[in-house]
């Protein structure tokens, strides 16, 4: 005699486990659950597109007094010359590729393990979970306690390295208060950009959930570490801005890469303030 919660014929495993709750449907939502993993597919995936395509470039990174976050700091002898600019030739002429390849895999790897991006890629890419009460088509789940993944466990790493990348544009933002002939005192709109980028990637870094943890993690009393107590509330409350600061950041960083294209491109000239 049927009963309807008879378990659906699927492949053991994940959700269906003889161990759970036999519910046919896939999930009990009517919204359009979809939609939120789907916009952070497509916008995870447009930049990843565009800073592959300005990585491997290698042109168009330098228009003085701009510099290019993505290239920055420069660290190969092929890097092009920027007067009071960070190009350091720390790696010879052996160095073929563009030097963008030299630092990038520092932010990109704070990015890429930091917790909000993990939740956003785990579930707009690999649907593990697509939505909060919806299943997961995975038969398995051993979260990240396995190769690859388990690498996600140097991010508290990458917050350290993120840190000197982070005052290294903040330099490049104060060099953008000179002209195209070095002289000071000027401000255009790169100007602009280049300052609503660094507090934005300041904001994103210092509301890590490494550098919350750093601030009061294993303080048993608050009272006795007042300091430590007043940036862990300041670093608390960016915290809770986390996801916005994460997009914020990705979007300024990779505007400011594309004005200094077609600044290095010869689109059009750097209006100036003054």
């Amino acid at each position: 005699m049927a009963t309807g919660t008879e378990r659906p014929q699927q492949r053991p495993g994940g959700v269906h486990d003889a161990s759970r709750a036999a519910i046919a449907a896939r999930h009990l939502r009517t919204d359009r659950w979809w939609l939120a993993p789907a916009g952070t597919a497509a916008g995870l995936l447009a930049f990843i597109v565009y800073s592959t395509w300005r990585a491997f470039a290698n042109a168009d990174y330098y228009a003085a007094p701009y510099v290019s976050p993505f290239y920055s700091p420069c660290l190969a002898e092929n890097c092009e010359e920027m007067r009071g600019g960070p190009n350091w030739d720390l790696f010879g002429s052996w160095w073929g590729l563009s030097p963008a390849l030299l630092i990038l895999v520092f932010p990109l790897g704070f990015r890429l393990t930091c917790y909000y991006y993990r939740k956003a890629y785990y579930r707009g890419f690999w649907a593990s979970p697509p939505a909060c009460a919806v299943a997961e088509p995975h038969a398995k789940y051993t979260g990240e306690t396995r190769f690859p993944l388990i690498l996600q466990n140097a991010h508290r790493y990458f917050f350290y390295a993120a840190i000197p990348v982070a005052g290294i544009l903040t330099y490049d933002t104060v060099l953008t208060f000179r002209d195209e002939h070095y002289d000071w005192g000027h401000m255009g709109l790169g100007t602009l950009l280049f300052l609503v980028n660094i507090a934005l990637i300041w904001a994103y870094t210092l509301s890590c959930h490494s550098c919350r943890h750093i601030m009061g993690g294993r303080l048993k009393h608050f009272s006795k570490h007042p300091v430590r107590y007043r940036l862990w509330g300041w670093i608390s409350r960016l915290n809770s801005r986390h996801m916005q600061l994460a997009w914020a950041s990705l979007i300024s960083v990779a505007l400011c890469d594309f004005y200094v294209y077609l600044l290095a491109s010869g689109a059009f000239t750097d209006p100036r303030i003054f």
